[in-house]
């Protein structure tokens, strides 16, 4: 799955209403220009394709009297939300993705409520689970990776990532069991995008007019 998609209609879907710079300042407050190809281009290119696809729709804002290029605000539609869903719930679950998708999501998990959050990654750590019996019905992690020469060492980093991803999921578990965050109907949220004009501390450089288109 795209991850750009998941964080951009999270953004403006956080937001109610934002155009591009909004949406590109809260992606790099996320530090998702590090870890994703949350890159200028590639958030105002899928801004205009999302709209396009009904998604999101844009609003054509006048310039203001002090002049300046005119800019398009974006909402997220209904389309749009179903859309933003079902990207969050199968990043959750998928186990055979990009890190960058499952840490989008992880940035909007509270957007669920709190039991489904929960069954999300159990179900996450079952699809783990069946992929590493259907590896290890023919290489033994015991054995060691040389049982299949230097192409085991393929497979015995898989089974370690899998391993290892498991026992991160299950400790997410046990935290949100544990009252961790506060997730959809439960209360105020955790505001994860800036205010309009709040300064970003980790903006990669200055705002220049036609970045707001």
């Amino acid at each position: 799955m795209s991850a750009i998609r998941l964080l951009v209609l999270g953004a403006v879907r956080q937001h109610g209403r934002a155009h591009g710079y909004q949406v590109r300042n809260d992606l790099e407050y996320w530090g998702a220009h590090e870890w994703s190809n949350a890159k200028p281009g590639s958030i105002y290119h899928a801004l205009k394709q999302m709209a396009k696809q009904g998604l999101l729709h844009a609003h054509e804002i006048a310039p203001s009297t002090a002049g300046g290029p005119p800019r398009t605000e974006y909402e997220i539609t209904e389309r749009g939300t179903q859309e933003y869903f079902t990207l969050l719930r199968g990043a959750l679950t998928a186990y055979d993705q990009k890190p960058d998708a499952l840490a989008a999501a992880l940035g909007l998990l509270v957007d669920l409520d709190r039991a489904e959050a929960l069954a999300l990654l159990e179900e996450r750590v079952r699809g783990i689970a069946e992929w590493r019996a259907s590896v290890t019905e023919y290489y033994t992690p015991e054995g060691g990776p040389g049982q299949l020469g230097h192409i085991g060492e393929i497979m015995n980093y898989w089974v370690h990532s899998a391993d290892a991803g498991a026992e991160w999921t299950r400790g997410l578990i046990e935290r949100i069991k544990g009252g961790a965050y506060v997730f959809a109907g439960e209360g105020e949220p955790f505001v994860g995008v800036l205010r309009e004009g709040q300064e970003n501390p980790y903006a990669t450089r200055e705002v220049h007019p036609g970045d707001a288109r």
